[in-house]
């Protein structure tokens, strides 16, 4: 295999499309690597060979992202792609070592995500149908099912969309869910979430009597991410005015509501997916901000 960049990032993409990454993956690391390749390339010249990289090059490319004052998320989403590329490129025996591990990956500054509270999630919840109406949404019982799932068994968006019909037992009411690198997981749902899938269903009118995607566009073909943000956007803009909720809103106050009420935290981390406990345990510091400001209002010394 040629040594140049542009043809061992294409070489690298197609080992991950073999290996079943996402889409969404490989075209967020395509996009950055491809960006990593023009910046390390002269004006009118070539691309270095991957032998020729070292660390004050890789240096001088993280402080060209620093001066683009890119947010440290992006900076350090960018690095994880080179150095999974170079990795890869060890591993094929194209380099010796990966000079990108050689490098301080960025502090992330550590946000607790915005969670609303169990009063306003249900508030919102409540507010579908009638808002629906309102408005004359032309698949209320679909954008019910889309909110009680998101709330009600803490899904990304990705896997909600990816549901398909075979993936739910009505009866005993749990879902197959397919989240991040194809891993799967059952989670549980609970009557309300029940009561508004089965709505849904009855409704549903797919384009193709194949198809097999449990939540549908207008076309009667499979929902999009971008399709549910839309949708969740709206609603949340007509009930709280509050345009900024996202369908990861609901995953962040799944995870809270249920610690607060006494969920053990590596029961939340299976029904989440999380592969580390540690991913998980940023919710104990949602709950923990949430004690305080009680505390603080309540506390008569505080």
């Amino acid at each position: 295999m040629s040594d140049g960049l542009p043809v061992l990032v294409d070489g690298y993409l197609a080992s991950l499309a073999r290996e079943n990454a996402s889409a969404h993956t490989i075209r967020n690391y395509g996009v950055d690597l491809n960006a990593w390749v023009a910046f390390l390339t002269p004006p009118d010249g070539e691309p270095p060979l991957v032998t020729e990289l070292d660390v004050l090059t890789m240096r001088e490319w993280l402080a060209s992202l620093y001066d683009k004052e890119l947010e440290t998320s992006s900076v350090r989403r960018k690095l994880a792609a080179v150095r999974s590329f170079l990795k890869w490129a060890e591993r094929q025996g194209l380099v010796q070592r990966n000079v990108a591990r050689l490098v301080r990956t960025p502090k992330m500054i550590q946000r607790l995500p915005a969670v609303p509270s169990p009063e306003t999630a249900s508030h919102l919840l409540d507010s579908v149908k009638e808002q629906a109406a309102e408005t004359d949404r032309p698949h209320p019982a679909r954008d019910l099912a889309i909110f009680e799932l998101l709330y009600g068994c803490g899904l990304r968006v990705s896997e909600l969309v990816g549901l398909n019909l075979r993936d739910i037992d009505l009866n005993e009411r749990w879902m197959r869910v397919r989240g991040k690198g194809r891993k799967e997981r059952e989670v549980p749902y609970g009557e309300r979430a029940a009561d508004a899938l089965l709505r849904w269903l009855e409704a549903r009118s797919p384009s193709d009597p194949a198809e097999v995607a449990v939540f549908l566009n207008h076309h009667g073909r499979r929902l999009t991410d971008r399709s549910v943000r839309r949708v969740v956007r709206f609603y949340s803009d007509q009930v709280l005015g509050d345009s900024s909720i996202h369908p990861h809103t609901f995953r962040h106050a799944y995870a809270t509501h249920m610690l607060a009420s006494g969920a053990d935290l590596r029961a939340i981390q299976e029904l989440l997916g999380h592969a580390r406990l540690s991913t998980t345990q940023k919710y104990t510091q949602v709950a923990l901000s949430d004690l305080m400001r009680v505390y603080d209002k309540c506390h008569p010394r505080a």
